[in-house]
């Protein structure tokens, strides 16, 4: 179909008496189109008045658009079943032209930023071989919108205290912070509210004070807002993830900055120009960090397993055995596992990064191979008991052995019988149960009550029982 442009020239050269074959001739049209041109004497392009095939059954369309959740390939098939002729293209060319079961077109948005205006922050989900294994990981990155710095960080899972140490590390990487951070709603950040009405959570918004920014939201659905920081995901999963291996999530985020250096010094043609050069602009521009910035961490509180370790996301770290049983609290920051029982008491270790079921002991708190555990001292009740009738050491030995319960109730429950029991009926009875090998002190006890009955309750020959 010839443009309004083309018919414009062909009416002209018409005019100026050129012929219809040089007409056609000059601008590689057949003749038959230069004549219905020139017999129109219309510069603007026909409309088509043909038949939609599709029009006849516009009501049953609309119907099945609806029924069928807005899927044309359903249509389609209900319509063919019903006896329709009609083509999968036509159907589709009629709904787009009358906007059925499309939405409406509208203009992307293009947003300008002042330099030390916004940063924008979020987080994303890739693909990594790391130590040998695939693995999914949270990259979290950060853009300044200005001069288009990326900053870009990877962790396993990205909670509040994940957010506070990567928005700390980026901060420290562009040497400054801007008036706004924009985020999209996540709930790392969001207390309630979305959008305008978004209120962050109480140690968010803390954070955000210590640096001098706010937390923003962009409306729910509105990805535009916060392309500066989604377009280079993409940028990240194809060109610094792919093809690479990394050997600990330290060697990942050691590679991901040095990968952020020199993008940051390369050539954009979508901003003609380079990051750091604009950089250097928008970094008067950024507010100045704290003269001290404390390390972000999270508190915890567990006690010592009966092994002398604390247990902290699967992984178990040691500490000096005589801490067992103690109550004690655990600060958790980016590197290090801070262990303390009081002021003068701490253990320090080297954090993993995630849960692995790991086991990490330092050989300060185990002894030298040879010297083993030291033993505790005896119970308070065994030296009573020993110091009280000496000559059932041997059974009171055996005893802590061989008895089924708690030492120290076995020993309280024989100083109980020591006590209230005379000496030669009882060091009978314990002689006997050594003989034989009985360690119950239920039995034993029995065993003292029919040898003090018989030689301290004997009844006279003869005299009958008297009844109460």
């Amino acid at each position: 179909m010839l443009s309004q442009t083309q018919r414009t020239t062909i009416l002209e050269l018409h005019s100026q008496g050129v012929s219809k074959r040089e007409i056609a001739k000059l601008m590689g049209i057949s003749r038959p189109t230069i004549r219905k041109v020139v017999r129109s004497k219309a510069t603007e392009v026909p409309e088509l008045q043909r038949p939609e095939k599709a029009e006849p059954y516009r009501q049953r369309i609309l119907e099945l658009v609806s029924s069928c959740k807005g899927n044309l390939v359903r249509v389609h098939e209900e319509l063919l079943a019903a006896g329709a002729e009609l083509s999968y293209a036509a159907l589709t060319a009629f709904c787009r032209r009358h906007g059925i079961s499309q939405a409406p077109v509208t203009a992307a948005g293009r947003y300008e930023f002042e330099a030390g205006e916004e940063i924008q922050h979020d987080t994303s989900p890739h693909d990594v071989e790391l130590a040998g294994k695939k693995r999914k990981v949270q990259t979290a990155s950060a853009v300044l919108c200005y001069s288009r710095m990326l900053f870009f960080q990877c962790y396993p899972t990205f909670q509040r205290f994940d957010c506070k140490v990567f928005l700390t590390d980026a901060l420290r990487y562009f040497s400054g912070a801007t008036a706004r951070v924009m985020i999209d709603n996540t709930h790392v950040v969001v207390s309630h509210g979305t959008g305008r009405e978004m209120v962050p959570a109480p140690e968010m918004a803390a954070f955000a004070e210590r640096f001098g920014f706010a937390f923003v939201a962009h409306a729910i659905g509105h990805a535009n807002r916060s392309a500066r920081v989604e377009r280079p995901f993409w940028f990240i999963e194809n060109n610094f993830l792919a093809g690479r291996k990394f050997s600990s999530w330290q060697d990942l985020n050691q590679q991901a900055r040095e990968w952020c250096d020199k993008v940051n010094s390369t050539y954009k043609k979508h901003i003609h120009s380079v990051p750091r050069e604009l950089f250097a602009v928008e970094r008067l521009r950024l507010k100045p960090l704290p003269a001290w910035i404390p390390e972000v961490y999270r508190l915890h509180q567990r006690m010592v397993d009966v092994e002398g370790y604390v247990a902290l996301h699967t992984n178990r770290y040691s500490v000096p055995i005589a801490w067992i049983g103690r109550k004690v609290e655990v600060r958790e920051t980016k590197d290090k596992i801070e262990i303390q029982l009081d002021a003068r008491n701490v253990v320090t270790h080297s954090r993993i990064a995630e849960a692995e079921h790991q086991r990490i002991l330092l050989p300060a708190h185990r002894p030298p191979r040879g010297q083993g555990i030291v033993r505790l001292q005896s119970h308070p009740e065994e030296k009573t008991i020993l110091a009280t009738v000496p000559e059932i050491a041997d059974y009171v030995a055996a005893l802590k052995q061989r008895s089924r319960k708690v030492p120290g109730l076995v020993l309280r429950q024989l100083l109980r019988l020591v006590r209230e029991y005379p000496r030669k009926p009882l060091l009978a009875a314990v002689a006997e149960a050594a003989r034989y090998g009985l360690y119950d002190l239920d039995r034993l006890e029995r065993m003292i009550l029919r040898r003090v009955a018989r030689e301290y309750f004997r009844l006279d020959e003869g005299s009958e029982p008297h009844n109460d």
